[in-house]
């Protein structure tokens, strides 16, 4: 900057203007504040220059509030606003999560004359679509004479966003052509949204659609889908794909690999994946490591991880605690678990949240100190919700603490007086302690209420393709022939079950 200093010192002494070229120097420093000083005291500033900076400003959101009080520095120096402007104004909003200037912003862009504008029009109906302002996102759509695919892309992802995958959907299915955004659009929506086997179902019909080919985003928006219901086969294909093509450098990419694999059980796998980032892991790759160890049992090698990852200079967030708190549940290392928690505000200064109480709720009843859970509760700084008080519930259950579970399960009757696995854990728990009265006035409850468990279902993957499924469940076009199977099979392990046991000795032990 001293040399940038002396430069732009000879300049101004011997009358050179390069004010154009300067700023734009400074901005790939960057150095905003210099860069604005210069246009302030430039004779000549010009709309482009004014642009660069209101661009400049609304890319970094420390500085973003800085576009508006330039924006009113240009219009008091009697520069006229263009399309550019205002895209870069629409950003900044979004990122400030502020309708009121978003609408102040629509009211001077019409006075402007750019609303005839397809990509203005567009970015405006995509601020208000990403501040949650969807009714007047709609509006704007609906009476918009020209619709391009980007405005119903707009459209689409801010229902998405804000879980109205229907009205998402909806959108979707009027659309005149679609891109492979689109269908980006609405997968990652469904995933965000954790309705993952409709995320899966529509990536099947677009891997189906001519002209589309998924990219980087479409890949990273599935692999979640795939990780959270266990279709491995569908996420090896994704994975192929993503090789083949040359997706898998993207660390979006191979992150989503790694948790998809982590969240299936392949551990093995997930470290192949682990490795071959490298030296490009970030958090997020320490962090799906990690959870997946914790997950599937191998408690020890979590926690080395973890420490590697400190050693690396990867500085831990609340998720990292969340797999720590979860290895030491699953291992049984309840002092630990009660360091690690510790840890988290003493040396990292990270406040916890609902799921790290949660965890060790957890950590405590496995380990049957309840007790000790539930004064963790009563001194949560937040309300617990029905995870807490449910993990509580199925605690006391396993350790057979009546006084404890009756406490648990009147807070989730409150929050939760809907659900009827609550009522029967307690039920469950007074009829393994003998208190019949209990369970018949809990039985009453649920018939005056109408309180029914609804059956339990399952998915299957069968050539690439998710199926739901129930006990006893006939409605499959092939039901008949799948039982008649299942009969088969049954009759033969009957009849010649001594056989069937050393098969499965030797399917096991090989």
């Amino acid at each position: 900057m001293r040399q940038v200093k002396q430069i732009h010192g000879y300049t101004l002494r011997n009358g050179i203007d390069q004010t154009k070229i300067l700023i734009e120097k400074l901005l790939e420093i960057p150095n905003i504040g210099y860069a604005h000083m210069v246009l302030h005291h430039s004779p000549k500033p010009t709309l482009f220059l004014y642009n660069k900076l209101i661009q400049a400003y609304s890319s970094h959101p420390q500085h973003q509030h800085q576009c508006f009080s330039l924006y009113s520095q240009m219009r008091l120096h009697g520069f006229p606003p263009n399309q550019h402007t205002f895209n870069f104004l629409f950003s900044a909003c979004t990122s400030l999560s502020s309708p009121s200037l978003g609408q102040m912003l629509h009211t001077h862009f019409m006075k402007s004359g750019f609303e005839p504008d397809l990509f203005g029009a567009t970015a405006l109906l995509d601020m208000y679509a990403k501040v949650g302002t969807l009714d007047l996102a709609r509006q704007l759509f609906d009476e918009m004479p020209v619709r391009g695919v980007p405005t119903w892309n707009a459209m689409m992802a801010g229902c998405a966003r804000f879980g109205h995958m229907e009205g998402a959907l909806e959108l979707f299915r009027l659309m005149p052509s679609r891109n492979v955004v689109s269908w980006t659009t609405m997968i990652s929506g469904y995933s965000q949204n954790k309705q993952y086997g409709e995320a899966l179902g529509l990536f099947v019909r677009m891997e189906k659609e001519k002209g589309i080919v998924p990219n980087e985003v479409t890949l990273a928006s599935i692999l979640p889908a795939c990780a959270n219901l266990g279709a491995l086969e569908i996420g090896k294909r994704v994975e192929a794909y993503a090789r083949r093509n040359g997706f898998f450098k993207n660390l979006y990419v191979s992150n989503a690999v790694l948790e998809m694999y982590a969240k299936c059980g392949k551990v093995d796998a997930a470290w192949r994946v682990f490795n071959e980032i490298g030296s490009l892991r970030n958090l997020c790759s320490w962090n799906s490591m990690i959870m997946g160890l914790a997950v599937h049992g191998q408690c020890c090698k979590a926690l080395e991880l973890y420490d590697q990852m400190l050693g690396e200079g990867t500085s831990p967030d609340d998720v990292t605690f969340v797999g720590l708190l979860l290895a030491c549940t699953h291992g049984g290392m309840v002092e630990k678990g009660r360091h690690i928690f510790k840890s988290m505000t003493a040396s990292f200064h990270i406040i916890p949240k609902l799921e790290h109480y949660g965890c060790m709720v957890d950590l405590l009843g496995r380990a049957g100190q309840l007790r000790e859970a539930y004064e963790i509760i009563q001194s949560m700084p937040m309300k617990p919700d029905s995870v807490i008080w449910g993990t509580l519930l199925g605690a006391c259950s396993f350790h057979g603490n009546v006084e404890l579970a009756e406490i648990a399960a009147e807070s989730l009757f409150v929050l939760e007086p809907w659900n009827p696995g609550n009522y029967v854990i307690l039920s469950n728990i007074y009829a393994s302690a003998g208190k019949w009265d209990g369970v018949a006035k809990l039985r009453k409850v649920m018939k005056g209420s109408r309180i029914t468990k609804s059956a339990g279902h399952s998915f299957i993957e069968v050539g690439g393709q998710l199926h739901k499924f129930i006990v006893e469940d006939r409605s499959h076009p092939k039901s008949h022939e799948i039982f008649s199977l299942l009969h088969g099979v049954y009759e033969m392990i009957t009849l010649n079950r001594s056989a069937f046991e050393c098969y499965l000795d030797l399917y096991f032990c090989n």
